[in-house]
């Protein structure tokens, strides 16, 4: 079955026309996208904010799991408890807004279920094969069981299979889980970094800051894992700490 889901290409009659895209004005958000370490106190739309949370979730992600939670902090209370937690820096003192990124590693549950409500709604329209890989090898992939019993059984397995063919190995434990929804949540980020630029607003990622308390001032649960939390605002003139900094490309960009 895993076969038959991974290389073949499901009948379907879906269709999407590619929209025009200018490239110069993408390199621009790019190219301009700095982080911004002291912000100038101009406030964001909350409209714009909005627009650009929405952009976020257009991240792609794994089998559209969308394993991420954004925590847009408006409450000044908890603003202010968040500040402290993010070390008092100035990037987080200074910010417009404060949203943390949250990965979840327990959401796949609800979320694959509305995954098969939304191909209910499309009777016959959906190959079966997409249907049995929600019901099927997404429990089967991502169930790892208290202290990760379940993962660990599944080692051996994967290890033995893949002596014969291309087998995915992970995720295969808890910590598997965090490393799987926090490079989803990472992609996210970088879209509300990329949208908030685009409406001329600019954006620091942080990792600096006490996962603890920012998981007890959110109240989060035991399977949400603080990813990054990200200032927003307007630069301020002295807001960027120099030049951009980028070593040879042939360091990181491998022709094979």
């Amino acid at each position: 079955m895993a076969e038959t889901i991974f290389n073949s290409v499901p009948k379907h009659n879906y269709s999407e026309l590619e929209p025009n895209i200018n490239p110069d004005e993408f390199r621009k958000v790019v190219q301009s996208r700095r982080s911004v370490r002291i912000f100038n106190g101009t406030p964001i739309p909350e409209s714009i904010m909005n627009e650009c949370l929405d952009i976020a979730l257009l991240a792609p992600n794994s089998s559209n799991l969308q394993p991420w939670e954004f925590y847009w902090v408006r409450s000044l209370e908890k603003k202010n408890e968040l500040i402290k937690a993010c070390l008092s820096q100035p990037a987080a003192n200074t910010a417009a807004e404060l949203i943390v990124c949250v990965a979840r590693t327990d959401t796949w549950k609800q979320n694959a279920k509305k995954m098969l409500e939304v191909f209910d709604k499309n009777k016959g329209n959906i190959p079966n094969s997409v249907i049995d890989y929600y019901k099927k090898l997404v429990p089967l992939a991502y169930t790892q069981g208290y202290f990760s019993i379940l993962g660990t059984l599944k080692r051996p397995i994967l290890f033995l299979r893949g002596l014969k063919t291309p087998t995915p190995r992970n995720p295969v434990s808890n910590n598997d889980m965090i490393l799987w929804a926090t490079k989803t949540c990472s992609l996210a980020a970088e879209n509300l970094m990329l949208a908030l630029r685009a409406f001329s607003f600019d954006s620091c990622p942080m990792e600096g800051f006490d996962a603890k308390i920012i998981e007890r001032i959110l109240e989060l649960p035991s399977d949400a894992h603080v990813v990054m939390v990200i200032a927003a605002g307007k630069r301020a003139p002295n807001g960027i700490y120099g030049s951009r900094i980028r070593f040879e490309r042939e360091l990181f960009i491998k022709e094979v």
